[in-house]
């Protein structure tokens, strides 16, 4: 094992789990004002990396120790026979739909967008107390 990984094992369960996380759909950056959260069971993604690229579905499983998902419908099969699901690391995919099943995750989620639309809402506010270039330059003439 590489000293990355014997590192990566020694962590807190609190730390690895807070390293799952994917980035989110252009939709879904603009619904909630963050651009990545951590993958849960029931979200719906999209592998953008490796053999299965552009393959979508649900995650049915997630390993912590080593920071992949297990995702419906990709599976491999086994020399023996069987099938096998394949393992994907969590920076290779893209969330493309959220499980909200958690009133926690509903409620984090939501501060977000709230706290953008508020930011949002100021900079307009600011804006329009803010001299035009036409009256400046009356005063400078």
């Amino acid at each position: 094992m590489s000293r990355l990984n014997v590192k990566y094992l020694q962590m807190p369960k609190h730390l690895r789990d807070s390293i799952i996380c994917s980035t989110f759909s252009d939709t879904l950056k603009e619904q909630y004002g963050t651009p990545s959260a951590r993958v849960i069971k029931g979200d719906t993604v999209r592998v953008m990396r490796g053999e299965y690229s552009g393959i979508e579905g649900k995650v049915d499983k997630i390993n912590t120790e080593r920071g992949t998902l297990a995702i419906e419908g990709i599976q491999r099969e086994k020399i023996r026979g069987g099938n096998v699901k394949v393992q994907i690391h969590a920076s290779n995919v893209l969330i493309t739909g959220l499980n909200l099943g958690d009133k926690y995750r509903q409620t984090r989620l939501s501060r977000n967008s709230q706290t953008k639309s508020n930011t949002e809402e100021k900079i307009k506010l600011s804006s329009k107390d803010m001299p035009t270039e036409s009256k400046s330059k009356d005063r400078v003439e």
